[in-house]
């Protein structure tokens, strides 16, 4: 069976936006590591890597009082309460943060603390001050600060280069007894 010419022509013509809505389709389902790609390849920074470029300034924590089951922290002079953590039982600075809905780690934060993750784990995406974010689900199975200690606590961990510090938020702080701040100063209790 012969097919005519005009018919040959139809079915190349069908088979030219099937391809290509095809390719469509992929780009669409793949646009973050496709661009990822395309970035690297012609040298242009990720957003996050912008930012990490700049120089780090770790900041020390501040000075803190442990009590039996309470931690008082004192703000620094930007009004941030910075303090070590053990996270999986790995010493990490963080950043109190109870406008965070969880604790978010960075991506050497989490490294350090015995977490290692591949680029599809990265499967969640969340709002930051910063933009949207793509971030890799985890449960640690400690976090504590001086002789305050939650077991078992959901948190994110970022992409490389998307997070400058841990943020220790709400998926810690709502399992204490007391969370207060007053006079720059930010009391946590057991």
């Amino acid at each position: 069976m012969s097919l005519s010419s005009g018919t040959r022509s139809l079915l190349l013509e069908i088979a030219s936006w099937f391809g290509a809505a095809c390719l469509l389709a992929f780009g669409l389902a793949n646009y973050d590591e496709l661009r990822s790609l395309t970035n690297s390849t012609l040298g242009i920074p990720a957003p996050g890597q912008v930012a990490a470029a700049r120089p780090e300034v770790r900041e020390e924590p501040q000075a803190q009082v442990y009590n039996s089951g309470t931690v008082e922290l004192r703000a620094n002079r930007n009004g941030h309460y910075i303090t070590e953590a053990d996270i999986n039982g790995w010493s990490v600075n963080v950043l109190v943060d109870t406008g965070a809905t969880m604790v978010a780690l960075t991506h050497e934060d989490a490294e350090r603390a015995g977490i290692y993750l591949n680029h599809s784990d990265y499967t969640h995406r969340v709002s930051t001050a910063n933009g949207v974010a793509r971030v890799a689900p985890v449960m640690l199975s400690s976090v504590s600060i001086g002789d305050i200690t939650v077991r078992n606590v959901r948190a994110a961990v970022s992409e490389p280069g998307n997070l400058r510090t841990t943020l220790l938020g709400m998926t810690f702080l709502s399992r204490l007894e007391r969370v207060d701040m007053r006079s720059g100063t930010l009391i946590l209790e057991d």
